[in-house]
């Protein structure tokens, strides 16, 4: 059983607002799934390339110039039969090797683009909610999940702009976002421990 969701977010150090927002909104998706997320590597780290081509999603987010190594995660992922989402950055200037490479991957996907964090979030949101939705036996979705997940996707395409808060800081660049409901430990189990504030903690 599928347990945990691999999330793929390619995108240079041009955009790490971006990076941040992104790896922290999927969080938000109400799913009993726990969230693997990788970013693109920064200052020359090596890419995981087995990650990529197993992912289960795939953003691509472009802004002012296409930097080293985002064209080769969408190689990767589009060898693999992936088909990453694929954003730009509007209102922004673009170099020509940028403009390129939106008209090259124009021929194997649409391109969303974006002018606010609220426009990411909503395309995003969407996107990714309904490939959960589409592959709901995959994801082994409840019924009430896939309810939940749905009523969730038409308040997210309701939300104003100034509704969106940027915070500082995201899930982080090698991420493993853990449900309770589902994931249990190969080499033991989840132990619920009670704070003093009656809450409930996962250790």
């Amino acid at each position: 059983m599928v347990d945990t969701i691999k999330l793929y977010i390619s995108a240079a150090d041009d955009l790490q607002i971006e990076r941040d927002f992104l790896s922290r909104m999927v969080t938000e998706i109400p799913v009993t799934l726990g969230w693997r997320i990788i970013l693109s590597p920064l200052k020359g780290k090596k890419i995981d390339e087995i990650f990529i081509e197993g992912a289960d999603i795939h953003i691509l987010v472009l802004g002012t110039d296409i930097r080293a190594p985002i064209g080769f995660e969408w190689f990767l992922s589009r060898r693999a039969g992936k088909t990453p989402i694929l954003f730009f950055k509007k209102n922004v200037r673009q170099t020509y090797a940028a403009r390129d490479f939106i008209r090259t991957l124009s021929h194997h996907g649409s391109w969303l683009t974006y002018d606010s964090l609220a426009g990411l979030r909503i395309q995003s949101l969407h996107r990714i909610g309904n490939l959960l939705l589409k592959n709901a036996d995959y994801f082994d979705l409840r019924p009430a999940e896939m309810e939940k997940l749905s009523s969730f996707l038409k308040d997210n395409e309701r939300i104003e702009s100034n509704q969106v808060e940027v915070l500082d800081g995201g899930a982080g660049d090698n991420s493993v976002i853990i449900s309770p409901e589902r994931y249990i430990p190969k080499d033991g189990v989840l132990i619920r421990v009670k704070r003093d504030d009656a809450d409930s903690v996962d250790k």
